[in-house]
């Protein structure tokens, strides 16, 4: 390992170490989360280069922000999701783990393709989060994606119109970023800017219907008899042990949102391969 390599890591560590800090001591992150976003934020940070780490805590902060507006509103449909806003391992890692894995692959077999990669993947958790913070909050009651039947709030699998255009907006403000940042690092050329920001709206939001759609179909959910709720947890808020409704039992949450942000990746690779 070069000695510029291991300076860069240092670096990272150090902006990680105050992130994670900050992000613990605000609430958005458990123990377990805080070490994750160590991990995750060091290795962005210090191989991807500044650009990427920018690119990294632009989600974090949107997705923190967010997951405090309006808490009141959405605490009635929380008892739905396996976890809550306070981010533990499982949840870093499932959503940056593989930027992480993305990075360090730019620097064993450098390619040009790394970054559309990574652009699809931020994309995609950002747009997901967004969709999964400000859908709740929607007017018009959600639907199920794979059948078109109105579903409560908070169900896996249903989508909005509200839900599906912040999703646009989140995975369009991960392009953005890199767009205008990108060729400032000489990472892209200024002619890829206008490309790279629809590349990130449009992959964030096709990793985002993924997820929707691994939520409806694969995706374990359990019900409450003593509430009639499905929900994503084992025991439910109540207390009551909750029994398998539908889905495999290996597919939470966590795993849902690492294969949709890779299918996210793998759509702004190719949309990026076809456009450039």
């Amino acid at each position: 390992m070069t000695q510029d390599i291991i300076f860069s890591l240092l670096q990272g560590l150090t902006l990680s170490v105050i992130i994670a800090a900050l992000a613990y001591w605000r609430g958005s992150l458990s123990r377990s989360g805080a070490l994750g976003a160590l991990i995750v934020g060091t290795l962005i940070f210090g191989l991807g280069g500044w650009v990427w780490g920018v690119t990294l805590a632009v989600f974090f902060i949107s997705a923190s922000a967010l997951s405090h507006f309006k808490e009141r509103q959405k605490a009635a449909v929380a008892e739905k999701f396996e976890k809550g806003h306070r981010r533990d391992m499982g949840q870093v890692l499932a959503n940056g783990g593989l930027g992480a894995f993305i990075a360090v692959l730019s620097v064993v077999t450098p390619h040009e393709a790394w970054v559309y990669l990574f652009v699809g993947v931020m994309a995609t958790v950002t747009a997901d989060t967004w969709a999964t913070e400000l859908g709740t909050l929607s007017a018009a009651p959600p639907r199920l994606i794979t059948s078109g039947r109105v579903v409560e709030v908070g169900t896996s699998g249903g989508v909005s119109p509200l839900g599906t255009g912040v999703s646009l907006a989140g995975g369009l403000l991960i392009g953005l970023t890199v767009a205008l940042l990108g060729p400032l690092a000489g990472i892209l050329p200024w002619g890829a800017a206008l490309v790279v920001a629809l590349v990130g709206a449009l992959s964030g939001a096709a990793g985002s219907l993924l997820d929707s759609l691994m939520g409806a179909t694969v995706q374990q959910i359990y019900t409450c008899d003593t509430c009639a709720k499905e929900t994503e947890r084992r025991v439910h808020r109540c207390g009551t042990t909750t029994r398998p409704l539908r889905g495999w039992g290996w597919v939470n949450n966590d795993l849902v949102n690492l294969v949709s942000s890779l299918g996210g990746g793998l759509v702004a690779a190719g949309l990026a391969s076809w456009l450039l």
